[in-house]
């Protein structure tokens, strides 16, 4: 076992599911889901993540995943309630009942968000001590705030919009409002991903700092800046696979354009071939440009958050996880992916959540028996009085 320094032990996680093991358990889901038209969700997230967390050794003991799946399916049916009747006021032209529903939703979202996060870690578990989520509701909507510019940057885009626009317009009036709109929408799709980026910053933040195991606050060191650099990075990449891949396209067509006979029905033949070639291409680009830099973004955020977060001052976490191999992971699962008809996705997940699993090591001070013993006597202490207190219960 190796030591970090005098006083602190260094534990690797690892994660010891297989894909194999997991696509019986991934095929059975899906078939299941299917069957039952979607009502088996709940059931199929539950043994995902009992599978998942079964497999996720922490210094050598596994994670527990205990929701109790009667709270999972109870969650579930009144998200397909809600959803059912959104959709038949939106078909019955009830506009009115639309537009409150599409309010009350914007104005839930932080409440489905900190429920979702209470449930998880609650029904979290290490050797026999829970995780909890403590962060109160104002907290919770404090944190929230850029949501809620965001919508009202869209509120005036749409004013803007509708002051602009109207059907009696003529040509030329249409033609002087194409500056404004295009301004406006634009306006708004910047204040949006700067709400975004901020809104991931203020979730992760408060999710680790109102976090706790027994009695143990989370600990959570990156600012902002780390968040903006890194969605600064992930544009780039996008950019920089969004040009690979058209001139791949161009490469293709072009080769496909030199190939082609000679005659009166080359433009035909021509037109065909580039028809096809572009469709296959515009399928392949949906995955492949946006894929690398998900992959990037996803890596980057991986390393920097195990790198600087912890519990208390007792144990702290450490990531190498190197980013191009999780791009190149994630590349080649795409493309296995796409030739499998979708049949390598358990295989996909459990890759990738491997490497990120086998990345990050624990180090913990005073020695592991003593920070265990630590936890569940606190544990003990808080008892399930304040989590109940702290969370009520949530949509699964």
């Amino acid at each position: 076992m190796p030591r970090a320094r005098p006083g602190i032990d260094a534990y690797p996680l690892e994660f010891s599911g297989s894909g194999g093991e997991f696509f019986r358990v991934w095929i059975v889901n899906v078939l299941l889901t299917v069957v039952t038209f979607g009502f088996y969700t709940p059931f199929a997230r539950r043994r995902t993540a009992q599978y998942f967390w079964g497999h996720t050794m922490v210094a050598d003991s596994p994670l527990e995943f205990t929701a109790q799946q009667k709270k999972m399916v109870v969650g579930f049916l009144l998200l397909v309630v809600l959803y059912l009747a959104f959709k038949v006021a939106a078909e019955t032209g009830q506009d009115t009942t639309v537009s409150l529903m599409m309010l009350a939703g914007a104005a839930f979202a932080p409440y489905f968000w900190g429920s979702a996060m209470r449930f998880r870690l609650n029904a979290t578990r290490w050797r026999g001590v829970r995780l909890q989520f403590t962060a109160t509701w104002p907290e919770v909507y404090f944190a929230s705030w850029p949501l809620f510019i965001a919508a009202l940057a869209w509120a005036g885009a749409a004013a803007a919009i509708d002051a602009r626009v109207s059907p009696s317009m003529t040509p030329a009036q249409a033609k002087a409002a194409i500056g404004p709109v295009l301004m406006a929408v634009g306006f708004a799709l910047l204040v949006t991903v700067v709400c975004l980026m901020r809104l991931e910053f203020n979730y992760k933040s408060l999710l680790v700092a109102k976090a706790r195991i027994g009695g143990q606050p989370g600990r959570w060191k990156p600012v902002f800046g780390d968040f903006v650099k890194i969605w600064l990075a992930t544009v780039g990449v996008f950019l920089g696979s969004l040009l690979l891949v058209v001139l791949l396209l161009v490469a293709v067509t072009g080769g496909l354009g030199a190939l082609a006979p000679k005659g009166p029905q080359r433009l035909g033949l021509v037109a065909i071939l580039m028809a096809i070639a572009i469709f296959v291409a515009v399928v392949f680009l949906m995955f492949l440009v946006s894929g690398p830099a998900r992959a990037y973004r996803e890596a980057r955020l991986h390393r920097l958050v195990w790198n600087n977060i912890g519990v208390s001052h007792v144990a702290r976490f450490k990531c190498d996880l190197r980013v191009g191999r999780y791009v190149l992971l994630r590349v080649k699962n795409i493309l296995f992916t796409l030739l499998t008809l979708g049949f390598y996705r358990p295989f996909a997940l459990v890759s990738e959540y491997r490497m990120k699993v086998d990345s990050v090591t624990l180090h913990v001070k005073g020695g592991l028996d003593q920070l265990a013993g630590q936890l569940a006597r606190e544990e003990q202490g808080l008892g399930d009085a304040i989590a109940d207190a702290a969370g009520l219960d949530l949509v699964g």
